[in-house]
């Protein structure tokens, strides 16, 4: 393939127009000779490899591609320019068919994701419901910067030209050859952010030659990781509260326990109590039985036996107050028996009482356990956002 000379102004037109849709740039030279004597350099592309007026060496691709009549393609590593070019050289030929000079172009040689930035970045920043930003770089500096329409935040790493620097993740990324993901606090953006860069291999698949990187906003996730927390502590606290008031309710039953039994004790005593007061009522009846026996007899003695009926007497009115000291003494029991009865039936509802509480408490702390897990993997949940 070759060119006309006839034909040079036509292809002055159609890279006037190229220029302006070529993504990443591209430079079109026109050699004479072995003169640059035309250039035309899209606006997005500011390397400097010619000037109008400057004479190529006989070892360029150009002046090759006119030696050998014939196009030539080279690929220039980054070591030579700073960036990888793709350099295109067309002979051009007379009349005669001698080549004259060449047309050559001369286009950045972009990473298919770099090469397609310009199309997917302003959708895919839109993604992200808190915002985002999303850049590139090469292995020196960001090449390109797209952000979301409703985050709007100034970080100096992601600005078009920003130089990396070691500290910086994009960096890491590239001497690593590794996605590196990074967690930077409020402090230094005004909001917590979390920054990750890809690293972007050649068409090889061996050396690193860009990266792409994605920033998004912590916030929300800071948020509820500090609301999962102060739940957590709050939990906590419940938790030991509860566990504190199971212990008491344990407590308590344990006395209501002891309590019950003590009641029990009383009524038994209270029993026996009834059983002396009968025993003394016996007592009393055979004591007025006596003293009446002895009244007889002491009247059957007459005179002699006068001072044996004084005692019997006083017998039978001691058998008489014994007699009337016993109904006190079983109304007094039968009122400790009936007030220990109740007593004995509101200890028992107590212990039921307190058994209920205990279960429910357990249950409480059960369901505390299980919000606290929750709480747990809210937290970490949130640390993944």
């Amino acid at each position: 393939m070759v060119i006309s000379a006839q034909a040079l102004d036509s292809c002055k037109v159609l890279s006037e127009l190229m220029v302006k849709m070529i993504p990443g740039g591209v430079l079109f030279v026109i050699v004479e000779g072995s003169t640059v004597v035309w250039m035309k350099q899209s606006d997005s592309f500011t390397i400097e490899l010619f000037k109008v007026g400057h004479k190529l060496d006989a070892t360029t691709t150009t002046m090759k591609a006119i030696h050998e009549i014939k196009v030539l393609n080279e690929n220039v590593p980054r070591s030579v320019y700073g960036m990888r070019l793709e350099i295109s050289s067309i002979p051009v030929i007379n009349d005669d068919g001698d080549a004259i000079g060449a047309f050559s172009i001369i286009v950045p040689k972009l990473h298919p994701v770099a090469a397609a930035f310009g199309d997917f970045a302003p959708i895919l920043a839109e993604m992200f419901h808190d915002g985002s930003i999303l850049y590139m770089t090469d292995l020196q500096k960001v090449s390109y910067r797209q952000e979301s329409k409703n985050w709007n935040i100034n970080i100096e790493t992601t600005n078009f030209g920003h130089e990396l620097k070691p500290e910086e993740v994009a960096y890491k990324a590239i001497k690593s050859q590794q996605p590196t993901t990074v967690e930077i606090d409020a402090a230094r953006y005004g909001t917590p952010v979390n920054v990750v860069s890809y690293p972007l291999l050649d068409d090889n698949k061996e050396n690193v030659v860009a990266t792409l990187g994605l920033i998004t906003p912590k916030q929300t996730a800071v948020t509820l990781r500090g609301m999962s927390g102060n739940l957590g502590e709050g939990l906590s606290s419940i938790s030991a509260a509860i566990q504190q008031l199971a212990g008491s309710a344990t407590d308590i039953h344990s006395n209501e326990q002891a309590l019950n039994a003590s009641i029990k004790e009383i009524i038994d005593y209270a029993e026996q109590i009834n059983e002396v007061s009968v025993f003394i009522k016996e007592i009393a009846e055979e004591t007025k039985m006596l003293g009446l026996n002895a009244a007889i007899e002491a009247a059957r003695a007459g005179e002699a036996g006068r001072g044996f009926g004084v005692v019997a007497e006083e017998i039978r009115h001691l058998s008489e107050q014994s007699k009337g000291t016993v109904p006190k003494i079983a109304q007094l029991t039968n009122t400790i028996k009936d007030i220990t009865r109740e007593a004995n039936e509101k200890s028992k509802l107590s212990l039921s009482a307190v058994q209920e509480q205990a279960a429910a408490t357990e249950e409480i702390t059960a369901s505390i356990q299980e919000i606290t897990a929750m709480s747990d993997e809210l937290n970490n949940i949130s640390k993944k956002l």
